[in-house]
């Protein structure tokens, strides 16, 4: 009989030939390696082609090349330098010259590399008086494997499980296993040209050349990405059984009228663009069915999101039902009411819940840490009674106090900043056994690939297309010395780039002069920094710092503005108070940390100054970016750092060539990895051994067809009952929570 993956999960790896206890608690310390399935998921991390291997005797300076040899002699020593190092240095031969190999600070190899070993060395070919030599290569142990194309796996010089030892063991088990049970449908894998998954194994285990690993790594690829779809499907599919939802009524009052939503739109003073009419359609036809909505949106800053969001809470409050939008900080929260409230002007409703223009207007209340008891009690019987319509609000939403009359439209915003169960408190204040519709917002662009994954469980609607009028912003890099110990030398960041916009010399001084430029033109300025006080471990400025610096030294660069500070620890109604100052004009330059990355908007403001830009992230940045540029003026962004580290010069590169929020994320994708998106017990968990949401950008959504057409046509994967037992086997119950909870 074929081998089900199931059955190898229930051996133990001590039932291989040689592999002991001791062995044994090593691989699961090491790897987390316990059973037999562990093991043959436990890829090799390179191949070697021995076809490619150079020989001594051909080496030349520069070169940089793959030598397989043997170790002549080895030795090491402690240098004379302040710190002392460890130098080892070794003599190898293939037969036909010899090379010296030297490790700085690797005292380790002298134990990995005795006299008599085989090893694979690959780096670049240098000389040391006369000789040829290579520093710190890439080593592998061969051990006795022959072949031309040898498998190097994870190995541990700690617990002694060498490459070799997991090739032999690897190499026993698909001997034993013999031919593996397909659970793939014939017509995936002829419509995505699959290879069986016996023949998978082998090519990933024991290739015979780069094409038997190419077309291996494509079928566990697909494999590992299909479970994770399946599992999401499966379970958005079963709760869209089981759970009641509200069916409002998008149309106006029996059809005939127009719908509140209707009345929104044309008092609106600006157009819908062609991306905001689409993803209302999408979220109306949502609210419209029986299940409740459970969809993510997706827009770049600037790109209309509140606007699409109150769309959805108006659609509730037309049908008597009531709207909440919890944001993740008092200074959103506050934002995002006195938006609202703007947009909402001349809009109004019947105590019915139907619409009957001239009635009363739709009553948006705010409900924060900040609120008074006597505000507070106000707010609560509102939500209680239903007089209150629409509530913005912070965490404060989820508390015991809080009841809704009837809860209808739930929307979420920068839902990444809220907790599992802080989102599910508030979708749990619907009126009876009816769950709310969710709408949960980001303005942090996600790359295609993560969301479908990260995000598999809920329906994804981009708003692509921005708003007309919204001006261009300029984005600098202002590249800065690094603090001292960053860079030995000016060939480590590079000459300094030039940047004839900016007046002065020095090019932080030329900032301030075009930030007191742009105050002296009526515009306004926000300065960002990293902390909120000084730190001597991390080299970077403080807002309180920076505050400081710029206006009460005699010389400060802008000791003749006025320039208030913002930061999390003041108290609300001082960080209120000063962002009620900056949106009334009353503060030329705002000198904040990222408490004002997302929500706040002052048209005014036109200039973005971040300090220690090379210490945030892509994200961040564009979110900081996107604070001006949203007014008639053009703006500029200065990003103010040395990009002392290469990944840091990348992120700062990529800001100053897009302001396109998806094309910055997978650049972002591309930097970080996906674990950064995933988060470690994600990554850890979720069987993405071989696949990659970079690499395998493609494959994420092939896999994602495949999951939702099995799944519609077989709700409970009878007719695929191996694909069912894999996705239990790798994805249990508590990571399919993880996965649709996160």
């Amino acid at each position: 009989m074929a081998r089900r993956l199931s059955q190898l999960a229930r051996l133990s790896v001590t039932e291989l030939t040689g592999l002991g206890p001791k062995a044994a608690e090593g691989l699961e310390a090491a790897f987390g390696v316990e059973t037999v399935l562990d093991l043959l998921t436990h890829y090799p991390r390179r191949w070697i082609d021995r076809t490619n291997e150079a020989r001594i005797r051909d080496l030349r300076p520069g070169d940089e090349a793959m030598v397989v040899a043997d170790v002549r002699r080895i030795s090491s020593r402690r240098t004379r330098g302040r710190p002392p190092r460890t130098l080892v240095t070794a003599d190898v031969s293939d037969g036909s010259g010899h090379l010296k190999v030297t490790f700085f600070n690797q005292g380790w190899r002298e134990r990995q590399l005795p006299a008599g070993t085989q090893c694979v060395l690959f780096g670049k070919v240098d000389t040391y008086q006369g000789s040829l030599q290579m520093t710190n290569p890439v080593v592998d142990l061969l051990g006795d494997q022959t072949g031309r194309f040898v498998p190097v796996y994870p190995q541990s010089e700690k617990v002694r499980v060498t490459s070799q030892d997991v090739a032999r063991w690897v190499a026993e088990v698909l001997d034993r296993a013999g031919t593996f049970a397909e659970p793939l449908p014939d017509w995936v894998r002829a419509e995505h040209t699959l290879t069986d998954r016996t023949r998978a194994f082998h090519g990933i285990h024991q290739p015979d050349g780069w094409d038997d690993v190419s077309v291996a790594r494509k079928r566990l690829v697909f494999d590992e990405l299909l479970r994770i779809q399946l599992a999401l499907i499966l379970r958005k599919r079963a709760l869209e059984r089981v759970t009641k939802g509200i069916t409002h009524e998008v149309a106006g009052p029996d059809g005939a009228g127009p719908s509140l939503l209707t009345d929104f739109h044309q008092l609106l003073p600006f157009p819908l663009t062609g991306a905001q009419e689409r993803v209302i359609d999408e979220i109306t036809a949502d609210l419209a069915g029986p299940h409740p909505m459970h969809r993510l949106l997706q827009g770049d800053v600037g790109a209309g999101k509140t606007v699409v969001a109150l769309s959805a809470l108006l659609v509730a409050v037309q049908g008597g039902h009531q709207g909440a939008l919890m944001a993740p900080t008092e200074v959103l929260a506050e934002q995002h009411h006195l938006s609202i409230r703007g947009l909402l002007e001349g809009l109004t409703v019947d105590d019915g819940g139907t619409t009957l223009l001239g009635d009363r207007p739709v009553a948006v209340e705010l409900l924060t840490a900040r609120a008074t008891p006597t505000e507070r009690r106000k707010v609560l019987a509102g939500l209680a009674d239903g007089s209150v319509d629409l509530v913005v609000g912070t965490h404060s939403l989820i508390q015991e106090t809080v009841s809704f009359r009837s809860l209808g439209v739930v929307v979420v915003d920068e839902q990444h900043r809220f907790g599992v169960e802080q989102r599910a408190a508030l979708r749990e204040r619907g009126a009876g056994d009816a769950t709310p519709d969710v709408l949960v917002m980001t303005a942090t662009p996600i790359p295609r690939t993560a969301a479908m994954t990260v995000y598999g469980d809920l329906d994804v609607s981009v708003l692509d297309e921005m708003p007309p009028g919204r001006t261009p912003i300029t984005t600098t890099w202002v590249r800065t010395d690094p603090p001292a110990g960053e860079a030995d030398d000016d060939d480590a960041i590079g000459p300094l780039p030039e940047q004839d916009h900016l007046d002065g010399t020095d090019p932080e001084d030329a900032v301030w002069a075009a930030v007191r430029a742009a105050v002296g033109e009526g515009r306004q300025v926000y300065v960002v920094c990293p902390l909120i006080e000084e730190s001597d471990k991390l080299e970077v400025r403080s807002a309180q710092e920076t505050f400081d610096r710029l206006t009460w030294q005699p010389d400060g660069e802008l000791a003749s503005l006025r320039v208030a500070l913002l930061h999390g620890r003041m108290p609300a109604a001082e960080k209120e108070g000063v962002m009620d100052r900056f949106r009334r004009g009353e503060v030329d330059v705002l000198v904040a940390t990222t408490v004002i990355e997302v929500g706040v908007d002052v048209p005014n403001a036109t200039v973005m100054v971040v300090l220690d830009a090379d210490r945030f992230g892509i994200a961040q940045l564009h979110q900081l970016r996107g604070r001006v540029g949203r007014g008639a003026h053009a703006s500029t962004c200065y990003l103010v750092g040395s990009g002392a580290t290469e990944e840091g010069e990348a992120r700062l590169e990529a800001l100053v060539a897009s302001t396109d929020g998806f094309a910055l994320a997978e650049v972002d994708l591309d930097l970080r990895g996906e674990g950064t998106l995933m988060g470690e017990r994600q990554k850890g968990r979720t069987d993405l051994k071989l696949a990659s949401l970079r690499r395998d950008r493609e494959w994420v959504a092939k896999a994602r067809d495949v999951a939702i057409a099995l799944v519609d046509a077989d709700p409970e994967l009878a007719a695929s009952p191996l694909l069912a037992d894999e996705v239990g086997l790798f994805l249990g119950d508590e990571e399919q929570d993880f996965l649709l909870k996160s």
